[in-house]
C-alpha cells in the first residue's frame, strides 16, 4: 500500500463531477477542468496537519493550511465572533484549482479527542453545489459554476489509535428552504460562531447580506456530545494542541496543495513545482490572480470590538516548502511560489498575492515561519510561531 503523506486535518471529499456544454466552453480558456461528457464519482480524503504519529484513516493525503488569526485579548473573545467576508469570483481561472475549499474554524472541546480537543472547518466550496456531507467528514458535489455551498466537519484524534477522524459534520442547510445554503461568488457573508446558555455545542451562522438568506449548524454530536470553544480569548497561544502552529484559536485558511474537484481525477494531492500530472495550481501566482480574491473584510467579537491585530503562519513553513521541492534558486518561477496575505488600501485583507490595491504585503511568503521554533505539549520548538502582521 502506498504511504500517504502526514501533512494536515482530514478533509474527506467525495465529489461528483457533472460537466455539461456551457461550463465547457466558459473553462476552455482556463485548462484546469478536465472536460469529461459524463459524471464521474471518487471518494478522496484531504487532512489538518496534525503531529507526525497520528495518522489518517481511510485514503487521506494532507495539504498546506496557511492561516490568517484575528486577535484580541478580550473576555469571551474566542467564544463570540463575527467574520464578514466577500466570496472570490472566477476569472480567467475558477477559484477552485487553487485548492477544494477555503474555511472558517477554530478549536473546540471534545472528551474523546486527543488533548480534550477537536478542530472545526467551517468548509466554502468554491463552485460547489452540496448534494450531502457524510459522516467522515467528506462532501458530496456537484459542479455549479459561481456557486458556494458548505459543510461542517469537526476533526478528532483517537486516545488511544492516534487516528484522525471526524466527531461531526453537518450541511449548512437554507432556514428557510430547507435545502443548502446556497450562496453566490461577490456575495458578501457573515459566519457568527458563538455559544448560549444551553452550552449545546459552538452555533455558526452564516448569513448571505446580499440575499438575506441564513443558516445555523449546531456543533452537537450524537457520541461525542457538546463541541464548545476551547478557549476563552483570541490570543496566540491558545493552540490546538495536537497541530502544528502556534496560532490563535480560529482561523481563516485556504486549503492548498490539491488540485480541484472537478478535474479529472479530482482533489490529487500535489506539491510545488508539479506543472503536470497534475499541475499544481495552488503555488502558481498568476493562477491566484486570474480571479477575483476572496475579500476578509473584518471580524467583530461579542462586546463590539474589533479585531487588535492579525497573524499569519503556514504549518507546512511556507516558502521552506517550496525550497524544498524547486529549490531555492526557482523561488518565484511557475508553479513555485507560496501565497500570502496582503492588506488592501480599502481596509480589507486577501489571499493569493499582490491583488490591485494591495497595501502591505508583509513580506510575501516571507510573513510565514519557515522553522518550528514555538512550544507545544510535544515541547520545545515542536510547532510554527505565528508573525503578526500588523
Amino acid at each position: 500500500m502506498q504511504s500517504i503523506p502526514r501533512r494536515l486535518l482530514p478533509i474527506c471529499v467525495i465529489a461528483t463531477i457533472v460537466l455539461i456544454t456551457t461550463v465547457a466552453v466558459q473553462r476552455a480558456t482556463s485548462n484546469v477542468h478536465a472536460a469529461s461528457p459524463h459524471s464521474q464519482g471518487q471518494s478522496l480524503c484531504i487532512g489538518h496537519h496534525p503531529q507526525e504519529d497520528i495518522w489518517y484513516t481511510g485514503s487521506c493525503t494532507g495539504h498546506d493550511e496557511p492561516e490568517i488569526d484575528p486577535l484580541s485579548n478580550h473576555p469571551g473573545s474566542a467564544q463570540d465572533l463575527t467574520w464578514t467576508i466577500v466570496l472570490p469570483t472566477d476569472n480567467t481561472t475558477p477559484v477552485d484549482a487553487v485548492g477544494p475549499t477555503f474555511w472558517i474554524g477554530g478549536t473546540v472541546t471534545d472528551p474523546n479527542s486527543r488533548y480534550g480537543q477537536a478542530f472545526l472547518e467551517l468548509q466554502f466550496y468554491p463552485n460547489s453545489f452540496v448534494n450531502n456531507c457524510a459522516s467522515g467528514g467528506g462532501f458530496n458535489v456537484s459542479f455549479a459554476p459561481g456557486v458556494y455551498t458548505v459543510c461542517s466537519p469537526v476533526w478528532e484524534v483517537s486516545k488511544t489509535g492516534n487516528s484522525e477522524s471526524a466527531a461531526f459534520n453537518a450541511m449548512l442547510t437554507d432556514s428557510v428552504s430547507g435545502g443548502p445554503l446556497i450562496m453566490h461568488a461577490g456575495d458578501t457573508i457573515t459566519d457568527h460562531q458563538y455559544v448560549t446558555p444551553a452550552a449545546d455545542g459552538m452555533h455558526i451562522t452564516v448569513t448571505n447580506l446580499t440575499t438575506g438568506h441564513s443558516g445555523t449548524i449546531v456543533l452537537n454530536s450524537h457520541v461525542d456530545g457538546p463541541l464548545m470553544p476551547a478557549y476563552d480569548t483570541q490570543q496566540l497561544g491558545n493552540a490546538l494542541g495536537w497541530g502544528l502552529v502556534d496560532d490563535a484559536p480560529n482561523s481563516l485558511v485556504w486549503e492548498i496543495g490539491h488540485t480541484s474537484p472537478f478535474t479529472s481525477p479530482g482533489g490529487q494531492f500535489c506539491l510545488p513545482g508539479s506543472a503536470t500530472k497534475p499541475p499544481c495550481y495552488s503555488y502558481n501566482l498568476p493562477s491566484w490572480l486570474g480571479f477575483k480574491p476572496l475579500q476578509i473584510l473584518g471580524v467583530t467579537f461579542g462586546d463590539g470590538s474589533k479585531a487588535q491585530g492579525w497573524a499569519a503562519v503556514s504549518d507546512y513553513g511556507g516558502k521552506a516548502e517550496i525550497n524544498q521541492y524547486c529549490g531555492a534558486a526557482n523561488y518565484g518561477t511557475a508553479f513555485c511560489t507560496y501565497p500570502w496575505y496582503t492588506l488592501n488600501k480599502a481596509g480589507y485583507y486577501t489571499y493569493g498575492g499582490d491583488y490591485p490595491g494591495t497595501q502591505k504585503d508583509f513580506g510575501q511568503a516571507d510573513q510565514f515561519q519557515q522553522t518550528r521554533q514555538c512550544p507545544g505539549p510535544r515541547g520545545p520548538d515542536t510547532t510554527y510561531c505565528a508573525t503578526v502582521l500588523r
